[in-house]
């Protein structure tokens, strides 16, 4: 195990550039199981849960050659459904992705239960639904099994618009006979990359962007090569530390055009920044004042389906908040325990009301002081690595694993920039 050591109260200055996008890089892996010819995949992040991926993909008979780091080859020349290693399937949540592409594919998959972040209960009665509606039959026991004689093109309307359901629904219906119309379907940037890496080896999927997309069964996918786009969350999350450093950064390749929302969001916390093309410039000395609605009243941040604010900020979001002038509220109802991190924020010196599983309030600015944090998961360790940022003193946060299990490198880059982190053996 290793921890990192932060000495906060140092602004960040230079350039960075985001690793690719995980939630993009997952499902596209997933997705080579749909063709027997190579594909070639680009700045894949060298992140745990992409090796977690790999790993499963290679227990199914699936070749995966690396080019570079941040490059590989993938071919499912001959993939069967053999018996995934539960422990394996535990660590990720993206394990789930896999029904669609091999239920399509070969017709069979077992399938151990998922696991990822403990943020509250996550359910796959979408995924389950959707496969279900193309032809599938599902059985849950301990595993799940997946079965189909040949998939159906259908009209799939989901029970919510959950991401990975909709890429399940995705996967499965280019192979599928006829055409297939997904109703509800997420539409965030790493739904969208996916249609248009499928579309390149021969998928025909319209309406990408919206959440209705249109789906023509073909009879097989041909290779070809995809560059994964940038990962916005991490963008995000840099301009956060930015912020609350004090500092200057430039973010190269940052993908800006998925930020309009976000760019509103933060704006209401006190924090703009400017785009050059593809480059986001956040200048030093943000306001940081947070701007309350009409009338003088307390604002409020609630996550929504893409385009809005996605869940996946919200803990960043809450610690740009303690350290903004005013109140405000934030709302997520997608997981109940999302904002249990707050207590370790609290600890630090910052003022929050935990109102329920799902709301909290948020005084700032809040004087922050150096504290022995552990690591919930991925957003949230991301959002005490901030906290600690902008901390007086020193902090330690252990269980870094899983920050690591989604941000590459993060240390390096930090430091890079100025920051005084460390990494040592707990």
């Amino acid at each position: 195990m290793e921890k990192f050591i932060i000495e906060g109260g140092h602004p960040l200055h230079g350039e960075v550039t985001p690793a690719g996008n995980k939630n993009a890089a997952l499902p596209l892996l997933a997705a080579c199981l749909l063709t027997d010819e190579p594909v070639i995949l680009r700045n894949v992040p060298d992140i745990h849960d992409v090796r977690t991926m790999r790993a499963l993909l290679q227990s199914l008979g699936v070749e995966i050659t690396y080019i570079d780091n941040h490059t590989w080859q993938i071919q499912a020349k001959e993939v069967c459904p053999a018996d995934l290693d539960p422990d394996i399937c535990r660590k990720i949540r993206a394990s789930i992705l896999l029904a669609g592409p091999m239920t399509a594919r070969t017709g069979e998959l077992k399938l151990p239960p998922p696991g990822g972040d403990v943020i509250g209960r996550r359910r796959v009665d979408t995924h389950i639904l959707a496969l279900r509606s193309l032809g599938a039959e599902v059985t849950c026991n301990r595993y799940f099994h997946f079965k189909a004689d040949g998939l159906t093109g259908a009209d799939v309307l989901l029970d919510e618009a959950s991401v990975t359901a909709t890429e399940n629904a995705i996967m499965a219906a280019v192979l599928a006979k006829g055409d297939t119309v997904i109703r509800n379907a997420a539409s965030e940037p790493h739904i969208q990359e996916l249609c248009l890496f499928l579309n390149s080896l021969g998928a025909k999927i319209e309406n990408i962007g919206s959440n209705t997309l249109h789906i023509s069964g073909v009879p097989s996918l041909h290779g070809g090569e995809f560059t994964i786009g940038p990962d916005y969350l991490e963008v995000v999350s840099f301009i956060g530390a930015a912020a609350l450093t004090r500092g200057s950064i430039c973010i190269r390749n940052a993908g800006p055009q998925y930020l309009d929302m976000i760019r509103l969001v933060f704006r209401r916390l006190g924090i703009t920044w400017e785009v050059d093309g593809d480059t986001i410039i956040v200048p030093a000395n943000q306001d940081l004042v947070i701007e309350p609605d009409l009338g003088g009243a307390i604002p409020e941040i609630s996550v929504m389906p893409w385009p809005a604010f996605p869940t996946d900020l919200m803990s960043i979001a809450i610690v740009v908040a303690t350290q903004s002038r005013g109140s405000i509220l934030f709302h997520d109802w997608m997981y109940p325990s999302r904002m249990f991190f707050t207590d370790k924020l609290v600890s630090m010196g910052a003022q929050i009301v935990l109102c329920d599983p799902h709301r909290c309030i948020v005084q700032g600015p809040a004087r922050l002081f150096g504290e022995k944090l552990e690591s919930p998961d991925i957003r949230a360790g991301m959002a005490l690595l901030l906290a600690a940022l902008a901390a007086e003193g020193k902090s330690e946060i252990r269980n870094i694993g899983q920050i690591e299990r989604g941000y590459e490198k993060v240390d390096e880059k930090l430091r890079s920039l100025g920051a005084a982190i460390r990494r040592e053996s707990d």
